[in-house]
């Protein structure tokens, strides 16, 4: 028995009818390792083939995809199939009978991918701060959300991925400061940046993802800020006196309002609802703006604008907005934090 340059073995002439039993079990066992063979599924190809070498190849019926062995775990011949990560699953869950594991990040860190493939993501920046109130003529805006970046089909390579979580801004005191922004989210090529913060009596515009809402000003009303990747700022009423002037509601996910001429300040704008969890989360929502006579109530976790008070904080890993102060005749207050980002990772296990 003789065999070909790349190791495939076959009869001459010369070998013995008593060798052909040998030489027929050798040309099966190669084909069995260099042969693209059919099982019904994993389960059957796993019993059949318990210790499979690198190289081995075969398709399966079930979902008729074919697979080569890469020495640790059966892959697509394309090597983009379904991803994996090692990290320990954040939790599991079965939908339209396909079995999902997903890991959800709120700090930064790192995810270990050992096969290369597909995941979904969902990315938030962390979320602008509000402003601060000072006496009676500052009412702040509030903390546009951090963007949400949702991506299907992303391929992931397996190495191990470096995880950033944005951190939500600081509030700003008595609103003599420039809108406080939070940091960028970043997952690969995946980044989702901050939230604009709230506008307040000298500095009135604060660009973000969303943009914040806009502060009270003299001789005219601050703008909301620009939304780089989503909505913009509501915009303040202009200055008049304590009992008028109000400050813009935060721009999150959704559009914001307006302050209200009537001294309330403008509400944050809604909020974005994923289930890549397997439930629905509602995150990213603007803080409410600050106001003379009523604040303003936030979204998605964002902070409610005051009235007289520091502005309410954003819950962590919502990337939503802090809420605006406001103070009337005296005090100085302080605007509310914007909530930290957060990264959510989703294989399909089956």
């Amino acid at each position: 028995m003789a065999v070909t340059p790349v190791g495939n073995p076959y009869v001459e002439s010369s070998d013995l009818v008593a060798n052909y039993p040998g030489a027929s079990e050798a040309l099966a066992e190669r084909i069995d390792i260099v042969g693209v063979n059919p099982f019904a599924n994993a389960a059957a190809r796993d019993a059949a083939i318990p210790s499979p070498v690198q190289g081995q190849m075969c398709s399966l019926n079930d979902d008729n995809k074919g697979y080569r062995y890469n020495g640790s775990a059966w892959i697509l011949f394309s090597g983009a199939g379904n991803a994996n990560f090692t990290n320990a699953a954040t939790g599991t869950y079965t939908e339209v009978g396909i079995n999902y594991k997903f890991i959800t990040f709120t700090g930064s860190g790192s995810l270990v991918v050992d096969r290369a493939g597909f995941v979904d993501v969902l990315v938030i920046g962390g979320g602008g701060g509000g402003n601060g109130g000072q006496q009676n003529f500052i009412k702040a805006g509030g903390g546009g959300a951090g963007a949400v970046r949702f991506v299907t089909n992303f391929y992931l390579s397996e190495a191990t991925h470096t995880v950033t979580i944005g951190a939500g801004a600081a509030g700003i005191t008595g609103g003599f400061s420039r809108p406080p922004v939070g940091n960028n989210s970043i997952l690969s090529s995946i980044i989702a940046i901050s939230g604009g913060g709230g506008g307040a009596y000298a500095f009135d515009v604060g660009d973000g993802a969303s943009g914040g809402g806009g502060g009270t000003r003299e001789g005219g009303g601050g703008r909301g800020g620009t939304g780089l990747n989503g909505f913009n700022g509501g915009d303040s009423v202009p200055y008049s006196s304590a009992t008028t002037t109000a400050g813009g509601g935060a721009g999150g996910s959704g559009g914001a309002g307006n302050a209200s001429s009537a001294g309330t300040g403008g509400s944050g704008g809604a909020g974005s609802s994923n289930s890549l969890t397997g439930s629905a989360v509602t995150r990213a929502g603007g803080g409410g703006g600050g106001g003379t006579t009523g604040g303003a109530a936030g979204s998605g976790g964002a902070g409610a604008g005051a009235t007289l008070s520091n502005g309410g904080n954003a819950s962590a890993n919502t990337g939503s907005g802090g809420g605006g102060a406001a103070a009337n005749t005296s005090g100085s207050f302080t605007g509310g934090n914007g909530g930290s980002g957060i990264i959510v990772v989703r294989v399909r296990t089956n």
